[in-house]
């Protein structure tokens, strides 16, 4: 009797380890799972954010000039693929990671039905035991072969689970390393290859922006803002703009050339003048002495 209290004793201690198995996949399982998908979510939701700044700067690249236009545009396209990968990424994360750890509950809720039944088995066993020593106390009689028939077929019976159930830990312990190492070398992998991806396009992407030619795309904006016969109007208000100083200079010598010039026709007319009286005086003796002749 001692012995099957001890076989009892040990076989409580086994199913309280295995208890112990199932609670703490359950809690760290449970962890992993809502953490991997709200870290999907959370990817999706990038992905989203990701689409609208693509559209803002399509939006954006359409006003600018021809240079910016066509590297903010060839921008936006890689960033546009690189998205398409990142749906890829979510959707794998979501097939390969949440969706094995989310399976974990109905393997969880199995292994406690397997639990249960052991228990039971055990429990109905440690009763037959007690009543078993109870007859013995009492009568004993005849009674007690048929309270140890009794016994024995419950120890039967909870050994026979017991050894079950140990298969059936054993197998989830095989099973849950065997998962692990799957799920994260899955997530490891998607990631890598989403990233490795990333880094061809983002690399991409920054060549595009530097080729943007800023020198030309410049004297675009330049050319946009001042109509072709600039230049000549330019140099017309040059010669317009000249300073005070230049002006009252030229002024000045306009001046003295005007006077100049009256000057020199002032004296034009006093020499005119002169001549025609000397031809008066010359036509007058002439007359004179035509007269003188007459007489």
């Amino acid at each position: 009797m001692m012995l099957l209290g001890r076989g009892l004793d040990a076989r409580d201690n086994q199913t309280r380890q295995m208890q112990d198995a199932v609670s703490n996949v359950e809690k760290h399982f449970g962890e992993l799972c809502q953490i991997f998908a709200g870290y999907v979510r959370k990817t999706a939701r990038l992905r989203d954010k990701a689409d609208l700044l693509v559209n803002e700067i399509y939006a954006y690249a359409a006003t600018e000039t021809p240079n910016l236009k066509v590297g903010l545009k060839n921008f936006a396209d890689e960033f546009s693929r690189l998205q398409d990968y990142r749906q890829a990424e979510v959707d794998r994360l979501e097939a390969k990671v949440v969706e094995p750890l989310k399976c974990y509950g109905t393997i969880v809720k199995l292994k406690r039905d397997d639990l249960r039944a052991t228990l039971t088995a055990k429990s109905r066993e440690a009763k037959q035991l007690s009543q078993l020593e109870k007859t013995r106390q009492r009568n004993p009689s005849d009674l007690h072969v048929i309270a140890e028939n009794e016994l024995q077929r419950a120890t039967m019976d909870a050994t026979r689970t017991t050894r079950h159930l140990e298969e059936t830990i054993d197998n989830f312990e095989k099973q849950k390393i065997r998962d692990i190492k799957n799920i994260f070398s899955e997530f490891i992998t998607i990631e890598m290859l989403f990233h490795g991806k990333a880094l061809e396009i983002y690399t991409a992407a920054y060549q595009n922006i530097q080729n943007i030619d800023e020198n030309e795309d410049l004297e675009v904006f330049r050319s946009s803002l001042y109509p072709p016969d600039y230049q000549s109007r330019l140099d017309i208000v040059r010669a317009n703009s000249k300073s005070p100083l230049q002006r009252t200079g030229s002024s000045k010598s306009s001046l003295r050339t005007a006077q100049i010039s009256h000057r020199m026709l002032r004296k034009d007319e006093e020499e005119d003048e002169e001549e025609e009286e000397d031809d008066e005086e010359d036509d007058e003796e002439d007359e004179f002495d035509a007269t003188k002749e007459v007489r």
